[in-house]
């Protein structure tokens, strides 16, 4: 299943949330929910600190699942920034982010195992590739 937290938490603001880490919060019980019904799920969200990584690691060891933390990144700045700039929002009542927005925003770097997807490099049809052979190298 896809778990979109940008979804979760407009839904929560379009009912007058003011919303922190409750989109989180909720993404957590609906991914461990599903892996207990024994779905795959990809949480789709920026996981910006060490502590989310953590909880997304300890409930795939909860509901005794295996985990293929997966960054994506892209290492062009220039085309990042264009990619930014040129979003729409797909989301009704959704505001994506400015570059200054992406670029001010408190994003701890990562040190931990995980795929790392670099879009510069790879085009969609590759990437998706690569995240399913490392899928299918933890479920051997």
């Amino acid at each position: 299943m896809h778990l979109r937290v940008d979804s979760i938490e407009q839904a929560l603001r379009n009912a007058g949330w003011t919303v922190e880490s409750e989109g989180y919060r909720v993404a957590f019980a609906v991914a461990e929910d599903n892996l207990r019904l024994g779905r795959t799920v990809v949480a789709d969200c920026v996981d910006p600190w060490p502590l989310t990584r953590e909880e997304w690691r300890a409930i795939a060891a909860r509901s005794g699942v295996p985990i293929v933390p997966v960054e994506v990144v892209c290492s062009d700045v220039n085309e990042h920034r264009c990619r930014v700039e040129s979003r729409t929002a797909d989301i009704p009542g959704h505001i994506v982010p400015t570059w200054m927005d992406v670029i001010e925003r408190d994003y701890r770097q990562r040190d931990d195992d995980r795929l790392v997807i670099d879009t510069a490099r790879l085009d969609v049809d590759a990437s998706v590739r690569a995240i399913q052979a490392a899928m299918h190298e933890v479920v051997k």
